[in-house]
């Protein structure tokens, strides 16, 4: 790590209010450039903001005499592995920028809370440190694939190696969206980004970084990543009906829903309006991740109940981690899943399968 960048090393016990309060405490203890890169989006910042606003279109009816009795089961099971939840933990680059240990302390968090820990290709420790820390959970490796074949090959394989049960590959970042905050700051990455061969990361910008890989991504990677590595795999950054036919045509054995946290495609729409499309598109053909903009445990709610199977968390991960270490990890998957049952409660639902069934209201007030 650069040595200038001096940023939090805590791991202690965090108290969760809600992740909102997390973001502005953890601006006390990362380093300006790396909060810029974490916090912020691309360009006017719209979509970001929408991507929160968009979970008050639809809304949810409360439920009585539901003979429910706290707590309801918010436990699931995903190609055969049983989750505390159906929250895991989204890919997201450089942990080492809010936390000392890193990804390490990440996936000990997420693994003491039961849930599916993503292993970012531009991770800023090895693939191995991060795997060590699974203790039983399930691990999936997120791919910037290389230009080069035999690169790809190379980064599959230390994912087989390490236990990864399915590739997801990012197809909405091949190139970075306009971050003026990473601008304002004159943000290069302060540390290493160890697990892809082709960029080392340290000193580079953000769009240096994705530039370094592939950007002509077509169907054809899908069926390359498929028959090489022999794992399901996720196709990272749907949000049209379009290309979510496009997607399973090639072989994709699940979607998923994002647009990168608001980060690159500003004026895009939100992230929960797309999974209403894509779900449609979908027919449960395969199953669908969401992400972007989750903060409550409503919307989890909400996505779930709009066709999402499991739900992603992100930014609210790397404050905790900031904050409170592994430790600090764990306290906001339990926040969120606190808040997520309060949800089943007042709505009727026993289990996560109930929430997946209900029907969501229009929101005709809605801006």
């Amino acid at each position: 790590m650069a040595e200038e960048y001096k940023t939090s090393s805590a791991e202690n016990p965090l108290n969760v209010i809600n992740v909102y309060d997390l973001e502005k405490e953890a601006a006390n203890v990362i380093p300006a450039g790396g909060y810029g890169y974490i916090s912020s989006g691309a360009a006017d910042l719209y979509t970001i903001q929408e991507n929160i606003k968009a979970f008050n279109h639809k809304l949810v009816a409360p439920r009585v005499l539901q003979d429910i009795a706290f707590p309801p089961d918010v436990s699931t099971t995903f190609w055969g592995d049983k989750l505390t939840s159906p929250i895991i933990m989204a890919p997201v680059a450089a942990h080492k920028l809010a936390n000392t240990q890193g990804e390490a302390a990440t996936a000990k968090g997420v693994s003491r809370y039961g849930t599916i820990f993503t292993i970012s290709s531009f991770a800023s420790e090895t693939y191995e440190a991060q795997a060590a820390q699974a203790n039983g959970q399930p691990q999936w490796f997120q791919l910037y694939q290389s230009k080069d074949d035999n690169v790809t090959r190379q980064m599959l394989d230390v994912a087989k190696k390490n236990g990864a049960k399915a590739i997801v590959l990012t197809a909405d970042a091949t190139v970075g969206g306009y971050r003026e905050a990473d601008k304002r700051n004159g943000f290069t990455f302060p540390v290493g980004l160890p697990i892809v061969p082709y960029q080392d990361g340290v000193d580079q910008t953000m769009d240096n970084v994705y530039k370094s890989a592939k950007q002509a991504l077509s169907p054809r990677d899908v069926a390359f990543i498929k028959d090489y590595s022999g794992l399901p795999v996720f196709v990272k950054g749907v949000q049209t009906a379009e290309d979510t036919e496009l997607a399973i045509a090639a072989g994709a054995d699940g979607i998923w829903v994002s647009n990168h946290g608001g980060r690159q495609l500003d004026g895009g729409v939100a992230s929960f309006d797309a999974l209403q499309v894509v779900a449609k598109a979908n027919r449960k053909r395969v199953p669908i991740v969401f992400d972007s903009g989750v903060r409550r445990g409503m919307h989890v709610f909400k996505a779930l109940a709009s066709g999402a199977d499991l739900v992603a968390i992100g930014r609210p991960v790397i404050y905790g981690l900031a904050l409170g270490g592994s430790q600090g990890v764990e306290a906001v998957f339990k926040e969120l899943e606190n808040e997520l049952l309060i949800a089943m409660q007042l709505t009727g639902s026993h289990n996560i399968e109930e929430v997946k069934a209900t029907n969501l209201i229009d929101n005709r007030f809605a801006d």
